[in-house]
């Protein structure tokens, strides 16, 4: 997965960047929706999809049931995946997405596939260079052609994408939240101000309704509205 916060120096990072312990995330949590812009409904209802489920899983079984969950909704798009762990090669091959990894990480890489450019599927992951789980990481960034400004347009776009999947798969989405450091610094202003930008792209996008549930579609051209591509 790859991993963001609300500055470009986060990218890739491989790790939250504050560790959260379990006490301060109700207080977190708090101080970030009470940031959020007053009059945004979508940006407050994405973070009460996040916010309000569940916070852990509730042991390995449920952790591979909702892994296999999210392989079942790769082929309801349909997207291809693969049995095998992304450090084999790469996290999405331009064709499949190797799927022995966690949960919120193939629902990442299933909204990279959403949200990039059909001109870059067929790219090493999707052409922004290497993630964190790929093996083969100088081809990856050798297939890289995505500038700086879409890379980080993109990993935040599906950063919150797939975790707003997880939420609506009844998944732990706060821990890919904490995770992705969408909590770092919480009670600044330009951390809500932030997600609820990304928030505001992916419904410009068509990828998420009024109420921040996803929607299956995908973009068809770079900038374009996203258009269903299944039911």
């Amino acid at each position: 997965m790859r991993l963001i916060g609300s500055h470009a120096e986060d990218y890739n990072a491989g790790m939250i960047l504050t560790p959260i312990a379990p006490e301060d995330l109700p207080r977190l949590l708090a101080a970030f929706g009470g940031g959020l812009p007053v009059g945004d409904a979508v940006a407050r209802a994405a973070f009460a999809r996040i916010a309000g489920g569940p916070m852990a899983f509730a042991d390995a079984a449920a952790e591979e049931a909702a892994r296999l969950q999210a392989v079942e909704l790769a082929a309801r798009f349909p997207i291809p995946t693969l049995d095998e762990e992304p450090a084999k090669a790469f996290s999405w091959d331009g064709q499949a997405i190797r799927a022995r990894s966690e949960p919120c990480v193939l629902l990442h890489e299933i909204a990279h596939w959403q949200i990039s450019p059909p001109a870059r599927r067929g790219l090493y992951d999707f052409g922004l260079g290497a993630g964190p789980e790929t093996g083969r990481r100088d081809e990856a960034d050798a297939a890289r052609q995505a500038d700086f400004a879409t890379q980080e347009r993109e990993e935040a776009m599906a950063s919150l994408l797939g975790i707003l999947w997880e939420a609506e798969l009844g998944q732990p989405a706060v821990l890919a939240f904490a995770e992705q450091n969408w909590l770092e610094r919480a009670d600044h202003p330009g951390t809500p101000g932030y997600f609820a930008q990304v928030i505001g792209w992916l419904f410009a996008a068509g990828l998420i309704d009024e109420q921040a549930r996803p929607r299956m579609t995908q973009v068809e051209n770079e900038g374009a509205r996203a258009k269903t591509r299944a039911a």
